[in-house]
């Protein structure tokens, strides 16, 4: 599958990222969840293809990030009081270059799958960001040295999710981009990335009903005719922020039309084509809408709803096509403008959920339940093809990364890495 060059540019907006061989935030250098071109591996196990494995310090769910030879991590370093919020930079031998520590961690309380180290670091191949369920953003280079640090919920506010903080940072302008939605007070803030100082912050606050204010969703940025939009999803809305000031520009709810209790949104939105795709309603629902337009465009822009969705995993959306990956292993593939069903399958039975989201490489499609459980499906035009299904013998909740070839896989235990 070709993805061109308008993709690179307008669903991600990191045209400046997008070389060969760079994978610098959660969803890769496309924004989107699919890789560059390349001959990524087909077949392998926990110890067959593993070109090294490198044991990580503790816990943590972000995914790694990658610019050119640095693989940069977050996880915990140390346990119970004494841990600390950690950042790791290895290389593509496997030999760790750098650890960081940068203060206290919180670790998780309340799910198997949670971590103090959940949010994925995001780079403009000169800076580091980092976010943390502490409250903790720093700034690094690629030394390992603290260029900046402070904590948002010491200066904004208690953090009130009833679960992990699970949301990444994204890069808009020069600035890492946090969304912080919650019980009470919510507010999307941008950073100078090299200084550390608040650039903007505005107030995101929707009175909704119990628990579905609260989002673990990571923001999109969208460059398009010379402007950079920041399209952030939760609490029933999709609102969309101009990068330079914050400002809401265009704003689309009725997500929740019942106003239903507990409909908190882990599962991020999907954007290509003019078309944000929205999973919603704790796995019930996919919906549709366009981006175009201005001001509160509820009644106007929903294109198309399935009565099924995805509770963690985030879809794919590239070259006017969706691909989405339910929780327990059902695949579809959608018409992102109309909803029409190209075809859907469902995957070889497994124990565990897929917490982690789909990674798209050219026509490979890697998935990987929270058991370690992985598949790796070549994409026809009539369905799935599974090529193989190894158990990677590790917890794993990150999103696997399609890059140089290679392919990196971050467990609880261990980071490892698979080519040829």
């Amino acid at each position: 599958m070709k993805h061109t060059l308008v993709t690179c540019i307008v669903i991600a907006g990191l045209s400046s990222l997008c070389s060969a061989g760079n994978w610098p935030n959660w969803r890769g250098p496309n924004g989107n969840g699919t890789a560059e071109a390349g001959q990524y591996p087909t077949t392998f196990s926990a110890e067959a293809g593993v070109l090294w494995k490198a044991r990580l310090p503790g816990k943590g769910g972000s995914t790694p990030i990658v610019w050119e030879d640095n693989i940069i991590v977050t996880c915990g370093v140390g346990k119970g009081k004494s841990g600390q919020d950690g950042v790791l930079c290895f290389d593509f031998k496997g030999k760790r270059r750098w650890q960081t520590r940068l203060g206290p961690q919180r670790p998780s309380s309340r799910h198997p799958n949670g971590s103090g180290s959940a949010p994925s670091p995001i780079t403009d191949g000169k800076h580091i960001v980092a976010y943390f369920k502490s409250g903790t953003v720093a700034g690094l280079d690629f030394r390992g040295k603290v260029l900046w640090k402070r904590n948002l919920q010491k200066e904004y506010g208690k953090d009130t999710l009833w679960w992990d903080l699970g949301t990444s940072p994204v890069l808009a302008d020069g600035k890492a981009v946090i969304a912080v939605m919650h019980a009470g007070p919510s507010y999307v803030v941008a950073i100078d990335i090299a200084t550390g100082k608040t650039a903007w912050k505005v107030d995101r606050t929707f009175r909704r009903p119990r628990e579905s204010d609260q989002a673990y969703t990571t923001p999109i940025v969208v460059k398009s005719g010379g402007k950079t939009l920041i399209y952030v999803w939760g609490a029933d809305h999709v609102t969309a922020h101009d990068a330079r000031t914050g400002k809401v520009v265009w704003i689309c709810g009725g997500f929740n039309p019942s106003n239903k209790t507990m409909w908190r949104v882990i599962a991020s939105h999907a954007i290509s084509d003019g078309v944000v795709v929205v999973p919603y309603g704790r796995g019930k629902y996919l919906a549709a809408a366009k981006l175009s337009g201005r001001g509160d465009v509820t009644r106007t822009n929903h294109l198309w709803l399935k009565r099924f969705g995805s509770d963690v995993p985030t879809p794919i959306a590239a070259d006017g096509k969706v691909y989405h990956l339910t929780d327990k292993g059902k695949v579809t593939c959608l018409d992102i403008k109309t909803g029409r069903e190209f075809w859907s399958a469902n995957l070889p039975r497994g124990s565990g959920k897929f917490y982690s989201s789909p990674t798209l490489a050219g026509d490979l499609l890697y998935m990987i339940r929270e058991t370690g459980a992985a598949y790796v499906c070549r994409v026809t035009s009539g369905g799935l093809k599974v090529l193989c299904r190894p158990d990677m013998k590790d917890r794993i909740v990150a999103s696997p990364v399609a890059v140089n070839n290679r392919l990196l896989i971050r467990g609880n235990t261990y980071l490892v890495c698979i080519g040829k």
